[in-house]
């Protein structure tokens, strides 16, 4: 036997059997840089070990997938790959779900480890909980901090630092957001306004007079 043996075949430990060295996986820290066990043997171990650790066994689909679709485990359908998003984690390039069932399984995922997508929402982006948010809120007076709009909904955050600022309503939030929180452009925008905008100026007691300072066009009749 020992002179049909060479570098192009091996011994499998677990089946017994001679095997060219392409059964088995290479493994750079073995001395012949192959896998101890062969590939079926291999499989077969690692299979076994999953079902120990309580890892449910892979399913397959029944039919034969066509090129340029995928099956999806939940749902069993056999979808285009236009209906999965796509990943780099994954060899295919694609989830393993198709859209709708990965979707699902994040809204599930969410109830479950953070009890509602609310709860994930505020921790991931801003790591606060609900608990927090009503806390804030609540100092506030119920409130938006800015203009005292009831019921804000909108957490406003530094975005160089992350730390949370406060709670604001749709309009205040997104207008800190239009002027890049810069506290010099809101104070040129409130330098322009009252420059430009016509106001009403007492002339006498009870008496006043609609101006405005600085330049600034009447609408036409036909606007």
């Amino acid at each position: 036997m020992s002179d049909l043996r060479g570098s192009d075949v091996k011994d499998c430990p677990q089946c017994g059997r001679t095997l060219p060295v392409t059964e088995f996986h290479s493994n750079v820290r073995r001395p012949d840089g192959l896998a101890f066990y062969c590939k079926r043997c291999a499989a077969s171990r690692s299979e076994a070990s999953r079902r120990k650790r309580g890892v449910k066994e892979q399913r397959k689909s029944s039919e034969p997938v066509p090129p340029g679709s995928k099956w999806c485990p939940d749902c069993g359908l056999i979808k285009p790959l236009t209906e999965f998003a796509r990943t780099t984690s994954k060899a295919s390039g694609y989830h393993s779900y198709c859209l709708p069932c990965h979707t699902a399984r994040g809204v599930e995922s969410k109830n479950r480890l953070y009890g509602g997508t609310r709860e994930y929402h505020l921790r991931h982006r801003y790591g606060i909980g609900q608990a927090e948010f009503d806390e804030l809120l609540a100092e506030q007076g119920g409130v938006c901090a800015i203009c005292g709009a009831p019921d804000p909904q909108h957490v406003d955050h530094d975005h160089r630092t992350g730390w949370v600022r406060g709670i604001l309503c749709f309009n205040c939030n997104g207008g800190l957001g239009q002027f890049r929180d810069n506290p010099v452009f809101l104070a040129e925008a409130i330098t322009y306004l009252k420059g430009t905008t016509w106001q009403w100026t007492l002339i006498h007691p009870g008496v006043y007079q609609r101006s405005s300072k600085t330049r600034g066009r009447r609408p036409s009749r036909s606007s």
